[in-house]
């Protein structure tokens, strides 16, 4: 924010009572997120900055406050917008109703297709949304040398826009095992942003490598699962950052660890969570709700998911219901529910009029899906070694499990076995540079018959398919050829359900209503194959992610993540 002194004048002049304020919340009670107690007074806001608190103000606007209690708008600490499935413009008009008023993105899925192009498309497009959406520089592109990514982003690439508005610091630091190797690429980019905020991520990290790891000036985390693990990284004096989004869901598991004495080191995020899950169960809101339900103390999780979210990111103008501070205020019906009632951001409440004027972005990436159809026969495992490494999902978690399974060849290759829940998973590099298929197996995904496909892989989102059996694989692959990205999922040669994902095969060009409408179309298509996974199109995403244990695939093969290294087909 910024001001000049007859801007300062009139603030003054607001708070003082010297002259009605541009907009006051009468007869109101609010949460004071420093004290933990909830307070009454007016609130009086003199354009985008809040002016009064606990005293009597008269506006030039007036909203009546009774019933409602007031608290600060949520802050959503570490997300992928293009996870949500749409455009930043659409993201914004589906979480700010719901009280995200600040969002802290980072845009390495699109980086990692598109390179500099989708880094300055999500800097444009923040430069437009009406909630404040930061930009935080990606810096694993690619995540890893163990994938094929569709571009490169060096340190001098991301210097290049360091001191850009919108931009905080450097993403998430997925590249851990780099930081232990001492690898020069990686570490150029830790030294480029000395001294600036740097975000990491570092599950299951502990001991002497996690010491290792914030000594390179790395602050926070969002990958942590357990409450010991919690523990350990606040000690070491590390910022956790507790997610739940549409696979990763750690509330649960943290909801414990919080405290008057953890909340100021504390912060909430979604990281993936798409439409249909905000729908069904909100955005922060539900984070703040899970959390309180769990038994964690009401005002002990307002403050994590809003004044120390602030101070992590060096956002000292917003996280408190106080004078000075930026006026984005969410009014709840009830506290403990996090019930909604309307929101105000910047000082303006928010309507459907809000986004009617927004700057428009043009859509990239549209043919970035650059490969020829596949046929059955590129599926193909040949028989080897009789145990095979293979990938045991867990629900809910992107944490996969390493197991050692026996295979009995057919006709000389290897082949899914749906009796016992083993399917074939395969990868396919999409983006031009090579003709990579990694091929291998996966426990957890629970049906018989068909395939599922996306161009949704993280990091480097090359297309994966996981089936039954190779005909469905191939239909479904060529059909996200066709769509130009997308989600497919086939049985017995028929398409049961698609969402369309064209621009960088990510996101949809369509509103979130609609994005909303079709995911939960293609939910009930893969349920009624038999498959029980809440979300299987975003756990079949991560699959292919080489920095999260404990087994992966890529385009390159099977990737054990502890050795970080390919395993021999």
């Amino acid at each position: 924010m910024t001001v000049e002194r007859d801007g300062l004048k009139t603030r003054v002049g607001q708070a003082l009572g010297e002259s009605r304020a541009d907009l006051v919340i009468k007869n109101t009670r609010f949460l004071n997120v420093v004290t933990g107690e909830i307070a009454e007074g007016d609130i009086a806001l003199c354009g985008d900055v809040i002016v009064g608190t606990y005293e009597r103000y008269d506006g030039v606007e007036e909203i009546d406050g009774r019933g409602l209690t007031v608290v600060p708008g949520f802050i959503d600490t570490h997300l992928h917008c293009e996870s949500t499935c749409v455009t930043p413009g659409e993201f914004d008009r589906c979480v700010l109703p719901r009280g995200t008023t600040t969002a802290i993105c980072d845009p390495h899925e699109i980086c990692n297709v598109l390179g500099e192009e989708g880094l300055r498309y999500f800097l444009d497009s923040a430069g437009g949304t009406v909630l404040d959406l930061f930009v935080q520089l990606s810096s694993c592109v690619p995540a890893t040398e163990l994938e094929t990514s569709g571009a490169r982003l060096e340190a001098p690439d991301l210097v290049r826009h360091m001191n850009h508005p919108k931009v905080l610091g450097l993403a998430e630091f997925m590249n851990f095992p780099g930081v232990f190797h001492k690898v020069d690429g990686v570490l150029d980019k830790l030294a480029a942003f000395d001294g600036r905020h740097i975000d990491g991520h570092a599950p299951l990290v502990t001991g002497k490598e996690l010491n290792a790891y914030l000594s390179c000036g790395i602050r926070n985390c969002h990958e942590t699962t357990s409450a010991a693990e919690a523990m350990e990284k606040l000690r070491k004096g590390m910022q956790v950052l507790i997610r739940d989004g549409s696979v990763s869901k750690d509330v649960h598991a943290l909801a414990p660890v919080i405290s008057a004495e953890t909340s100021p080191f504390l912060g909430f995020c979604t990281d993936d969570r798409n439409p249909l899950d905000i729908a069904e169960e909100g955005h922060m809101d539900h984070l703040i709700r899970s959390a309180i339900r769990l038994g964690a103390p009401v005002a002990h999780v307002y403050r994590a998911a809003t004044w120390s979210a602030a101070r992590g990111f060096r956002l000292f103008d917003r996280g408190l219901v106080a004078p000075g501070q930026r006026a984005d205020l969410v009014l709840l019906d009830d506290l403990e529910e996090c019930a909604v009632n309307r929101v105000i951001r910047g000082g303006r409440v928010v309507t459907a009029d809000s986004f009617a004027n927004r700057p428009s972005v043009a859509p990239v990436g549209l043919d970035s899906v650059k490969l020829d159809p596949v046929e059955e026969g590129d599926f193909a495992v040949p028989a080897g070694q009789s145990v095979q490494s293979v990938i045991g999902l867990l629900p809910g978690k992107i944490i996969t499990e390493h197991r050692r399974i026996e295979m009995t060849p057919v006709a000389g290759r290897l082949v899914a076995d749906p009796a016992r829940d083993l399917l074939k998973i395969c990868v396919f590099a999409r983006h031009g540079s090579n003709r990579n298929i990694g091929r291998g197996f996966v426990q957890g995904f629970g049906f018989a018959e068909g395939a599922l496909a996306s161009s949704v892989g993280h990091d480097s989102h090359n297309l994966c398919v996981v089936g039954s059996n190779d005909a469905d694989m191939a239909i479904a692959i060529n059909r996200l050829i066709a769509l130009q990205g997308g989600f497919v999922a086939v049985r017995n040669g028929r398409i049961v359900g698609e969402l369309a994902l064209p621009l960088a095969g990510l996101m949809s060009l369509e509103p979130f209503e609609t994005v909303e409408h079709k995911l939960r179309a293609l939910r009930a298509g893969v349920r009624a194959m038999g498959c029980p996974l809440a979300e299987p199109f975003l756990q079949l995403a991560f699959l292919p992610l080489p920095v999260i244990p404990h087994l992966k695939i890529t385009d390159r093969g099977m990737v054990d993540v502890d050795r970080f290294e390919l395993i021999a087909a």
